[in-house]
């Protein structure tokens, strides 16, 4: 372990112990007090002077030192600051016996309370909180990373008065550069310069976290001792959080070496870790009052806040520019007849993807290349590498010449390389390729500029510097970060569907023929059976006590006429329908039995599944308002109006007046259940019914991937001109968990269940909301849909797998191509569901699980 007392040398700066190096900068005093703030145990040998007081100052009251107002106020500032990494300030501070005011930091670490002394310079004494908000305002207005560090440079150098005020970046390897600057007109420019990371100590980097503001007032290392140097049980006094801490004769060798007189630095943290610094350097001793310091902290720690904020701003949009860019590409090779062509055609278009220096594509053992490259006498070596290497998977290396020694010959054109599969078997890729780091820069400043060297040697010179950090990073290109490998797993899943594609396109015509018209079949059966299950669930219900079988199937019939619409509005609208088209079909009937009917809302389109849903609920709407509500009477009126929220939600209200006296249902029927859940349930939006008695109030949520806005038009406003089924609940007192899609066949399952006695029965729409409902319910047994839509119930046969429950899968499919083989012994039922197909499969599932236990 190395004291502050070994001698410091190039060997050992690393482990230099700068949190204790026994003395302060010259430019304040400090004193070091017991736990009761009462007594001093230590104090630098200037506090005297600095303080007015003669005398042996250790081991004396504070009170007696600095005076019982002085010494209370600082007890109170402990008290209220100690606990904490940050310093209490007092300014203006006065003592007892003198007329200097001074600036005082006090905190505790390590048991110890530190009080640290500055006296106030008049001409720096700066409102802090001022100047703090005329900083954090300018940079507030920052919407781009670049124009981030030139302003907090340019802000910074005016409000501090520094020669040179640099933002400098670190890398991944702890190297840095400096990314933006503002200097005074004489001086040269450091910008793009680059350093190693051994001009930063591992050590220093853990203080620049803790302690966000470092100033150095003279770099020509003038020390005050503190005294004693170790307490009674041999220990230093750690000053990891003290302003005044003196600096390490390396470091203060460094910046004299580059004509630096003073220094200040404030640290910039992301996510807790040293991203990088704001380096502020003047070219002769300089003080900076604790006022500004203060305000460069919170600078510090706002731009560190704005940071964060654009950079996760630019990573949202460079993912959006990829998503963009693969869809449309997807979206091309429908068009195009080889996708090969298609590849090549866009090659120098991959660049957009990320940050590179070439890109190539080798494909049915051709290679094309664009932008800097392997060249193609290499290419056979690299692919070699690449298949061992890659397996399938995205593959990169940042230097390649450690994998392939062959690689360094081209080192000038490439040093890390990323692959991107095309295929599973190892034969087709995207590359991209990045060029040695070091021979994409150049020294910033003056080449004629001479620096001096110290007796710690010549590399303490910013151009020595740069020239080893250039040595450090030969033959290595940026690392592709894991943003970029994301983005370049997206990639792979994208140009693989297009691969496949394109594979089914080469096929044999009649074996494409069959292949497409088996497609059809199966989707033809899916959605046949799905219509079914619908029309099955909503005759299934039985008729309320007291209505007609009239009115029953007048309602069911109206029922199915809705759906009957919304089939038809999909197959013409190719997979959806526009919502007015809807609306105008509904409440078509009505406009000539009504005072006034009210339609408002811009264009908008819905998906076949929102479509579908909406209809039946606009149905049940109608049918109400129609029988009891605004509908059923000449001088009723609706209003029926929607909008586009800005999350792109589409929110549609429906408001009834001057109809009968409105009172709410008794007890929830089908009809109502169906306004209420069927929303929520399939489209994951929400519904909010109020029966008012002056007009039901009904507001719909349609979630914004179920809906597409065209260009804003003119809205419209037209004058014109209303059967319930329930759910009734043998399983013999059974909990059962539901997973399905379909709101309307979850409820039908339901009411079967509870016809035959299941004591619960749990519905869930996803595999993540069936995931979650586990958590905190172990069912008796379950009901697994295979296709739901947006994914599969795999996951949640697999956790219920785990569990030990019994289950069985459900499917509308002609075939069971999506169960894995794992679990080909469970039970298989087909949808529409039958009570007795049903019950008997889940029977058998128990039963099977019973003969394992």
């Amino acid at each position: 372990m190395l004291t502050t007392s070994d001698p410091v040398d190039l060997t050992n700066c690393d482990r230099e112990p700068i949190h204790i190096p026994g003395s302060i900068q010259p430019h304040g005093c400090l004193l070091a007090c017991d736990g009761s703030v009462g007594m001093v145990r230590r104090h630098s040998t200037n506090a005297g002077a600095m303080l007015g007081v003669t005398g042996e100052i250790n081991d004396r009251r504070l009170d007696d030192l600095i005076g019982e107002k002085p010494a209370h106020d600082i007890r109170n500032a402990i008290a209220k600051w100690g606990s904490q990494q940050r310093a209490g300030l007092l300014i203006d501070f006065k003592v007892a016996h003198t007329k200097t005011s001074f600036n005082v930091a006090v905190h505790r670490h390590q048991g110890v309370n530190i009080v640290e002394f500055e006296p106030v310079d008049p001409i720096e004494a700066t409102p802090p909180l001022e100047l703090s908000r005329l900083l954090i305002g300018r940079i507030g207005q920052c919407n781009d990373l670049d124009v981030l560090f030139d302003n907090a440079s340019r802000l910074l150098r005016g409000a501090l008065g520094y020669d040179r005020v640099m933002v400098y970046q670190f890398a991944h390897d702890g190297s840095g550069r400096v990314i933006s600057e503002a200097k005074r007109g004489d001086l040269e420019s450091f910008h793009g310069q680059h350093f190693p990371a051994s001009d930063i100590p591992q050590q220093a980097r853990i203080l620049y976290v803790q302690n966000t503001v470092r100033i150095v007032s003279d770099s020509s290392g003038a020390r005050v001792a503190i005294v004693p140097e170790h307490d009674m049980s041999g220990e230093p006094l750690d000053l990891s959080f003290a302003h005044l801490r003196s600096v390490s004769p390396i470091h203060c060798e460094y910046l004299r070496n580059m004509g630096v007189g003073a220094s200040m630095s404030i640290s910039i943290i992301l996510d807790g870790a040293l991203w990088g610094l704001i380096a502020c350097h003047h070219y002769a001793p300089r003080v900076l009052s604790m006022e500004k310091r203060v305000a460069a902290e919170m600078f510090g720690e706002f731009f560190s806040m704005q940071l964060a904020s654009l950079i996760q701003k630019r990573k949202l949009a460079a993912s959006e520019r990829a998503r963009r860019y693969l869809d449309q590409l997807l979206h091309n090779v429908s068009h195009h007849g080889n996708v090969e062509d298609l590849l090549k055609n866009n090659i120098r278009d991959f660049r957009e993807l990320m940050p590179c220096d070439g890109v190539g594509i080798f494909f049915n053992d051709t290679w094309t290349g664009f932008g800097k490259v392997p060249p193609p006498d290499a290419i056979p070596a690299l692919m070699a590498l690449v298949n061992s290497a890659a397996e399938g998977r995205v593959w990169a290396t940042s230097a390649l010449s450690d994998r392939l020694p062959e690689a360094e010959d081209y080192s000038a054109l490439v040093a890390g390389v990323l692959a991107v599969p095309l295929s599973q078997l190892p034969r087709d890729y995207l590359m991209f390729f990045r060029s040695e780091v070091a021979q994409t820069v150049n020294w910033a400043g003056d080449p004629n500029k001479t620096y001096e060297t110290g007796p710690l040697g010549d590399r303490l010179t910013p151009r020595k510097s740069f020239e080893i950090w250039k040595e450090t990073v030969e033959l290595q290109s940026e690392p592709w970060l894991q943003s970029e490998r994301d983005t370049a797993e997206a990639t792979r899943a994208a140009l693989v569907e297009v691969v496949l594609r394109h594979n089914e396109l080469l096929a044999d015509e009649r074996h494409k023929a069959d292949l497409r018209q088996k497609m059809l079949n199966e989707e033809l059966n899916h959605r046949v059976k799905n219509i079914l299950a619908l029309i099955k669930s909503l005759v299934s219900h039985p008729v309320e006590e007291g209505r007609s079988i009239e009115d029953y199937v007048a309602s069911l019939k109206g029922r199915i006429q809705a759906l009957s619409l919304a089939h038809d509005q999909v197959i013409r609208g190719a997979g959806g329908g526009a919502l007015k088209s809807l609306v105008d079909a509904e409440l078509s009937p009505y406009r000539e039995a009504v005072k006034e009917i009210e339609v408002a809302g811009p264009d908008v389109m819905l998906d076949a599944r929102a479509f579908s849903v909406l209809a039946l609920v606009l149905h049940e709407l109608a049918t109400n308002a129609a029988k009891y509500g605004a509908l059923s009477v000449g001088l009723g009126r609706l209003s029926l109006t929607w909008q586009r929220l800005d999350s792109g939600d589409c929110e549609i209200r429906w408001l009834e007046n001057d109809g009968p006296l409105v009172t709410p249902p008794s007890k929830p029927g089908f009809g109502s259940t169906l306004i209420g859940r069927s929303i929520p349930y399939d489209l994951g939006g929400e519904s909010d019914v109020d029966y008012a008695p002056a007009g039901t109030r009904v507001r719909l949520l349609i979630p914004a991937r179920f809906v597409t806005w065209p260009a804003p038009l003119a809205t419209r406003t037209r004058q014109a001109k209303r059967s319930d089924d329930r759910p009734v609940a043998s399983m013999r007192g059974l909990d059962v968990l539901m997973v399905e899609d379909q709101l309307l066949i979850a409820m039908d399952v339901e009411t079967m269940l509870a016809g035959e006695g299941a004591a619960r029965v749990e519905t869930a729409a996803s595999a993540k909301e069936a995931l979650a409902i586990l958590g905190s319910f172990k069912p008796d047994v379950a009901i697994l849909d295979v296709n739901l839509g947006t994914g599969t119930s795999m996951p949640v046969a697999h956790m219920l797998s785990e569990l030990g429950v019994p289950f069985v899968f459900a499917t509308g499919y002609g075939e069971t191509s999506l169960i894995p083989a794992a679990l080909d012994a469970v039970p298989v039922i087909r949808k529409p569901y039958d009570l007795t197909s049903l019950v008997t499969a889940l029977g058998v599932a128990m039963a099977r699980s019973r003969r394992v236990d």
